[in-house]
């Protein structure tokens, strides 16, 4: 049989299982279990035995249940509550105010969780209902809602960023700030956005007045230090120790996981079931992110041995269209690959076949990873598989139907997407911080 017969068996075979619905792992370490044995032999069995040592003994990826832990620690600690109270009584006089201040609590509480479900389903418990008791517009509540949860895979520390830099052969720190800024840019889209359509259209997120009226310029200063300058200092260390060299992603992990039960523990939110639930959400999570990495260690080893990662680097590079257009070609699968199958899967197929390419047409490694991230956002918000919508519309309350979300997102979708274009047009905003904290 041809490379080129077994590659297309191969992404095929892998692409009908995602989509029928099994476990991507399994999927991913199965369909390389079987073409391996067929075109290689019992040979293969010594080649997984390297993968899964090579994974099991990353000391980068020890960082994922350190972080998803600290995540879990914050939100069941009651803090994103207080956060978002704070942001509403500071912001909530304005026009837009309250999905305003739910887009700047999203930011932050992105920045201390590094998980899209929990920053998408805490705001949407806490911040909708109080945007609809104000007559606030669904869709651009809702949208508000999604696309801030989804800064949680991009903003620093991210989840989706420890697994992309092992995937890539790239220096964690680096990616997480080089993302620092991309996130910030797209915050501020959001903000604005929120910001012009109020201003032209009152009726779409009126001011929220009386309720806030009531607090003096003292209490608001008094909520933004008690609850907003802890989760920013929280943050502003890990990601401060790794910018000054003080310690690792890994370590930074630990010291932020420490600071999250320390901060627990002043609001007395911190008891035995409470950790023990942290705990076991953060062994469950991690363990589906290993399971996702085992297998997809196994599948990129027989697709790279088989030749097929050849086969798939020639027909990209043959397209007949300049450089740029090949980079658009490869966002474009990502986004479509992004609409069915979950952001671990589109790492593990797209990342190891796309990473060489761009390198072949000279494009530097930590941009073209960061312009990755940033376009695998849209996953969270693109049918069928919209994850960010099914969170939201989970902890809804009735009256929010499924088309006022997905009327809702659209917008913040095409503003992704000028993200992109401006990270594309303006390469320094992705490499600045890194640049000025020498590691490139």
């Amino acid at each position: 049989m041809s490379v080129e017969s077994i590659t297309a068996l191969m992404l095929g075979s892998l692409f009908v299982l995602i989509v029928l619905g099994y476990p991507i792992g399994f999927v991913l370490g199965g369909t390389a279990t079987i073409f391996g044995i067929m075109f290689i032999g019992t040979r293969v069995i010594d080649l997984f035995m390297l993968r899964l040592f090579g994974v099991m003994s990353d000391y980068v990826l020890i960082a994922i249940p350190l972080f998803v832990f600290m995540g879990i620690i914050i939100e069941q600690s009651g803090i994103a509550g207080r956060l978002y109270d704070a942001m509403f009584v500071i912001l909530g006089k304005l026009r837009g105010g309250l999905a305003i201040a739910t887009i700047t609590a999203c930011t932050i509480f992105a920045a201390a969780t590094g998980v899209v479900g929990a920053s998408v389903v805490t705001m949407g418990i806490l911040a909708l209902p109080a945007m609809l008791r104000y007559e606030y517009d669904k869709p651009l509540s809702t949208g508000a809602i999604c696309a801030g949860g989804t800064l949680g895979i991009l903003i620093p520390p991210s989840i989706l960023i420890l697994v992309y830099g092992p995937t890539a052969a790239l220096s964690v720190g680096v990616l997480l700030l080089a993302a620092f800024l991309p996130g910030l840019l797209l915050a501020g889209l959001y903000i604005a956005y929120i910001a012009i359509r109020c201003y032209l259209n009152p009726k779409l997120g009126p001011a929220a007045g009386d309720e806030v009226a009531k607090y003096s310029t003292g209490q608001k200063a008094m909520m933004f230090v008690t609850s907003v300058l802890p989760v920013t200092g929280l943050i502003l260390a890990v990601l401060g120790s790794i910018f000054f060299g003080l310690a690792a992603p890994t370590e930074a992990a630990a010291m932020g996981a420490f600071a999250a039960c320390i901060m627990a523990a002043c609001y007395k939110k911190l008891n035995w079931h409470n950790l023990k639930e942290a705990a076991m959400r953060a062994l469950r999570t991690s363990s589906m992110v290993y399971m996702v990495l085992i297998g997809a260690g196994f599948f990129t080893a027989i697709f790279l041995r088989l030749g097929c990662g050849r086969v798939v680097q020639g027909m990209v590079m043959g397209l007949p269209l300049p450089p740029w257009g090949i980079l658009v070609v490869m966002w474009l699968i990502i986004v479509v690959l992004g609409a069915f199958i979950d952001w671990i899967g589109v790492i593990m197929i797209a990342v190891p076949l796309f990473t060489p390419i761009a390198a072949n047409l000279g494009y530097d490694p930590v941009w073209f990873a960061m312009m990755n991230i940033v376009v695998m956002q849209t996953s969270f918000l693109t049918p069928p598989f919209a994850y960010s919508i099914f969170y939201l519309k989970g902890v809804a309350p009735p009256e929010v139907k499924l088309h006022h979300i997905y009327r809702g997102v659209v917008p913040f979708i095409l503003l992704m997407l000028t993200g992109v274009a401006i990270l594309a047009a303006f390469p320094g905003i992705i490499l600045f911080v890194p640049r000025v904290a020498g590691l490139i």
